[in-house]
């Protein structure tokens, strides 16, 4: 088990494939603080689409010379192996899911997926909107959207807040950890 309370991943993706990782972000938090991180950017080897530039500015130029995502796995394995995972939704586990298939890999193992928009949701229903800029403006928290380590950055500050304001420690919330690999259930 990792030393740490739990960690939130985000990804930048090229374009609107989400096995497309162009960059991806990881902070981990011990006692509602970020207390380690780590990011990367990588060549996600795909085209990227205008839109997915103009949002987070990352284009082929910025990722030349990049790791691809086989390359960068390891260190994100070492990271989130047997831990609590968090993302502001299931994007980023879908999106490291299907780079893994892309890439012929097998994929990640963690302890448990943390949705912290669905536990914002909950704690907070009368909010307009669970968006992750939103929240951070409403709780005065400043950062740059569309970048993988501040957006995991503030996900994980959102998650802290959601706990402390339910009294609740994690595994309260969430129940004990569990090891799942991460593939999502097959219908």
């Amino acid at each position: 088990m990792n030393a740490f309370d739990y960690c939130v991943v985000d990804v930048e993706t090229a374009n609107s494939s989400r096995g497309s990782i162009c960059q991806i972000g990881i902070a981990a938090f011990t006692d509602g603080r970020m207390t380690a991180s780590w990011q990367s950017l990588v060549d996600p080897e795909e085209d990227f689409g205008a839109f997915n530039v103009q949002l987070h500015g990352i284009s082929p130029k910025t990722v030349a010379g990049a790791p691809r995502w086989a390359e960068v796995l390891p260190e994100v394995e070492r990271l989130l192996t047997n831990a609590s995972v968090a993302s502001h939704t299931d994007f980023d586990r879908a999106a490291m899911a299907l780079a893994c298939a892309k890439s012929g890999l097998p994929e990640l193992c963690y302890g448990r997926w943390i949705d912290t928009c669905r536990i914002a949701r909950a704690t907070w229903p009368e909010l307009p909107n669970h968006k992750l800029p939103t929240l951070a403006r409403i709780f005065g928290i400043g950062y740059k959207a569309h970048d993988a380590l501040e957006d995991a950055r503030v996900a994980g500050q959102v998650l802290a807040m959601a706990l402390e304001q339910r009294r609740m420690s994690l595994d309260e919330l969430l129940g004990p950890p569990k090891r799942h690999s991460g593939a999502f259930p097959r219908s």
